[in-house]
């Protein structure tokens, strides 16, 4: 029979390693901007909300500064991809808060790219989150320095 001591020591233990662990770390996957890009985004990410969508931001797999995640599933950000295959000159845009975004639908969700900004910045919205452009309204304050 395990004594009163060993009952709370396990107790203590097991909780320490739950909290330990904590949310499992979001892997978004890295762009590969040049070093200006890098060094705007850089300043970005350091701007950016801790909430989206009423959703906690979570912790990214990478230390790079070039991507973020909010939620489960989670919303990801991207800074310094480069510029969408879709996207053209006669390309629909939707313009939020002062910054413009070309939208691709994706299997589960939506895709945004900004377009006015000094760097292409990617935010994917899974479709738990509709309407998905509800995001962009609260990420939109943090983008608008790099217009």
């Amino acid at each position: 029979m395990l004594s009163k001591l060993s009952v709370i020591t396990t107790t203590l233990i097991l909780l320490t390693s739950l909290v330990a662990c904590g949310p499992a770390k979001v892997a978004v996957p890295l762009p590969t901007p040049d070093a200006a890009t890098t060094t705007l985004c850089n300043q970005l990410i350091d701007s950016l909300p801790s909430q989206v969508v009423s959703q906690d931001q979570r912790q990214v797999a990478d230390d790079k500064k070039l991507t973020a995640a909010w939620g489960n599933p989670a919303i990801t950000l991207r800074c310094g991809v480069g510029r969408p295959s879709g996207f053209t000159p006669e390309s629909s845009i939707i313009a939020i808060n002062g910054v413009d975004w070309f939208a691709e639908q994706l299997t589960a969700g939506w895709r945004f790219t900004s377009t006015n900004t000094n760097m292409y910045i990617e935010v994917n919205v899974p479709g738990k989150y509709s309407p998905e452009a509800n995001v962009l309204t609260d990420l939109s304050t943090a983008l608008l320095k790099f217009t």
